[in-house]
């Protein structure tokens, strides 16, 4: 009788153990979050409220402070559900599908996912237009799911399915760099990904050729730091980026110059 206990008891460990997920597993979207918290999962909501563009500021920090939970509010309410500023599971079902008009990072991400599928066949420019719901569709009607042009978790789930590694490994290049600013006359301050540069003037992002480096990515420079690619230019084309500088004196000062840069992500 003793034997059969213990069998049992091992056997329910092993089953706890095999079924439930730990907190490193578990997706950021099986756990409620709230106020006054701070990890990977809060950085990854924000960068998601970024990309429906409820989330007023230009990078994710990872803590779940006042301008999150006023985000989550808004998000909420456009979504129709109720609006508690809590991220849970309601929440976190319907802003983790990607739609048209949405930009940002998880959008040139799903862009990159159609390329490897061939899929997509357009710029990696983090903008959820078009082109990118036609390519969705497309590639709906191919696996059997339902054709909505909407990226929700069975389309990246398929998307995922045998998807190359080689795609997260850093891309080094030199590049020619200029500097602007949003202060110099008949500039609009505002990026093509959305960022208000004269209200947040401390944002460290480039300008850049989606061609060369997708829109979205994240860029360390040589000599300016790690950036946001989330503008573009009539000039940038190419081996080329323009480094966002508030001051423009101290933009002309950096002036035209061969740098390195490496694409993280």
């Amino acid at each position: 009788m003793k034997k059969i206990i213990l069998t049992i008891l091992t056997a329910s460990v092993f089953i706890l153990g095999v079924c439930t997920p730990t907190d490193s597993e578990a997706a950021a979207g099986n756990r409620t979050l709230s106020f006054g918290m701070s990890n990977s999962d809060v950085k990854e909501l924000q960068e998601l409220l970024m990309t429906k563009g409820v989330f007023p500021y230009h990078e994710e920090t990872g803590y779940y402070g006042p301008i999150t939970k006023a985000s989550v509010k808004k998000f909420q309410v456009k979504s129709g559900l109720k609006a508690d500023g809590i991220a849970g599971a309601k929440t976190n079902q319907k802003i983790q599908v990607l739609r048209s008009g949405d930009m940002g990072r998880p959008v040139a991400e799903l862009q990159r996912l159609l390329k490897a599928k061939d899929a997509y066949t357009s710029t990696i420019d983090g903008i959820y237009g078009k082109g990118t719901k036609q390519a969705v569709i497309n590639f709906q009607k191919q696996q059997g799911l339902s054709a909505d042009g909407m990226a929700g978790a069975r389309t990246f789930s398929k998307l995922k399915e045998k998807a190359s590694v080689a795609s997260s490994s850093a891309k080094e290049l030199t590049v020619t760099s200029t500097a602007y600013t949003a202060s110099c006359q008949g500039c609009s301050g505002t990026t093509r990904m959305g960022v208000d540069l004269k209200k947040y003037d401390d944002a460290k992002l480039i300008a850049v050729d989606p061609n060369v480096i997708p829109l979205g990515s994240i860029v360390e420079v040589e000599g300016y730091g790690q950036a946001i690619a989330a503008d573009t230019g009539s000039a940038i084309k190419g081996n080329r980026i323009d480094v966002f500088i508030p001051k423009e004196d101290d933009a002309l000062t950096w002036g035209r110059k061969q740098v390195k840069v490496k694409v993280i992500k």
